[in-house]
């Protein structure tokens, strides 16, 4: 057992609202222009949090209840970065997990169709070959089920060619640690990071549903509204626990989380792990991944301000993680743009433009 204990994050927001002026606005335009019915901001900048702010209510309707800035919110690929790279940064660590041992050594279906040359590295930074996305939830009833169809899906480039975000990838990956860690992925990370980080609202499967804003109306493969369930339905039908989302959490975890990431992995990780996992890989060429992060391309969700060391990872119910060790900053945006449909992508204009506001602002 982790017997770490939380390193405390200094609160220094009293004066958020005149520093953060702009970027709180253009979180009320949102709003009102109904890009999404709720958001919650924190911004930590050299060891201290800035920032920690709730906007809107949980759905657009007058009586919906206020979003607080301790709401949670469905983290959705975040979870990808934060627990899932987080789990094999650990393994890597204690030699568990090689990140060039081939895919095909846990999944007989990568031993032949060109997928033999497919390694952990390669889903880690998405340039295995595999499909972005696929509806397996549609043909799959339970957990093995679907995870042998994402292992049986035919590869859509050759792999290390180039690089295309993948879902099946890190549905993959996850199988690949819990199995490496002898558990599944909540326990692990919840003895291993969220517990020593202090993270005390991170979990899988939450109990408490009706405190979380709902994602989505779903008509087509639940029949219900989603609230306080993974979004996601891929993560559905694999119980909540997946490596590619599944996750909730606040954003005063999140800033937790990123603290760490900025002190260089204490008190979970050595700074050198922390180094491999969020340099820009060389391969394939023009590839803006990390091994599990994302670096910041031109245009990027993360603005046009963040320094080229910064690295983030987006959701898609509307939430997002950037942190930039060079200007010792991170920027933690949480909102369900998604409800109560997805068509909108207004997000896209306003999650950048708020995290310009916001590096202007320091």
């Amino acid at each position: 057992m982790n017997q770490v204990q939380p390193t405390a994050l200094r609160h220094a927001f009293e004066n958020q609202e005149e520093q953060f002026a702009r970027a709180f606005a253009l979180l009320e335009a949102g709003i009102g222009g109904r890009v999404t019915p709720g958001a919650v901001v924190a911004v930590t900048h050299r060891a201290k949090l800035v920032a920690w702010k709730a906007f809107g209510r949980f759905a657009y309707d007058e009586d919906s209840p206020v979003v607080r800035p301790e709401t949670v919110f469905d983290l959705a690929s975040v979870t990808k970065a934060v627990a899932t790279t987080t789990i094999a940064m650990l393994l890597f660590e204690r030699g568990t997990l090689k990140l060039d041992a081939k895919v095909s050594e846990f999944f007989r279906e990568f031993q032949d169709g060109g997928k033999q040359d497919v390694t952990v590295r390669m889903l880690l930074s998405h340039s295995s070959g595999l499909p972005a996305y696929e509806k397996l939830f549609l043909r799959c009833k339970t957990r093995e089920e679907l995870m042998g169809a994402a292992a049986a899906a035919p590869l859509v480039y050759p792999p290390g060619t180039r690089s295309e975000y993948s879902d099946l990838g890190f549905v993959l990956l996850g199988e690949i640690l819990a199995e490496l860690g002898a558990e599944d992925l909540a326990t692990f990370a919840g003895r291993d990071i969220f517990a020593p980080l202090g993270m005390m609202s991170t979990t899988y499967c939450p109990v408490e549903r009706a405190e979380i804003p709902p994602t989505q109306d779903d008509h087509e493969f639940r029949k219900r509204m989603i609230q306080g369930e993974v979004d996601d339905e891929n993560a559905s039908v694999m119980g909540g626990v997946a490596g590619h989302a599944g996750l909730f959490a606040n954003a005063y975890d999140l800033a937790r989380f990123a603290e760490c990431m900025l002190r260089g992995g204490s008190p979970i990780l050595q700074a050198d792990t922390v180094r491999v996992f969020t340099t820009r890989q060389t391969s394939p060429t023009g590839t803006s991944f990390a091994l599990g992060w994302d670096t910041p391309s031109r245009p990027s969700q993360s603005g046009k301000l963040l320094s080229d060391a910064a690295y983030g990872h987006l959701g898609f119910t509307g939430t997002s993680l950037w942190i930039d060790p060079e200007r010792r900053l991170s920027v933690t945006l949480l909102t369900n743009r998604t409800w109560p449909h997805r068509e909108s992508q207004a997000i896209k204009q306003l999650r950048p433009a708020v995290h310009d506001a916001i590096v202007e602002s320091l």
